[in-house]
């Protein structure tokens, strides 16, 4: 699962902080770190953590892209 955020719109409320430690985290005050590829096992967690940004910054790509098309799947 994928992950962005867009960072001019994030006011660094930590809401996702709270809902998904795994993934995200505060650097200091206000800069949001996250891992931008997300294991399925966190994919509740990281739901609820797109829920609950009250800016909406985070958008989740739900679609399996990890897999990488060869020559025999074409």
């Amino acid at each position: 699962m994928g992950i962005v955020v867009d960072l001019n719109r994030c006011q660094a409320f930590a809401q996702c902080v709270f809902m998904a430690t795994e993934v995200f985290a505060l650097h200091g005050e206000e800069a949001l770190l996250y891992q931008p590829r997300v294991d399925e096992a966190h994919r509740d967690d990281v739901l609820r953590a797109a829920a609950a940004c009250p800016v909406q910054a985070i958008l989740v790509d739900r679609l399996d892209t990890s897999r990488e098309t060869s020559a025999d799947d074409r």
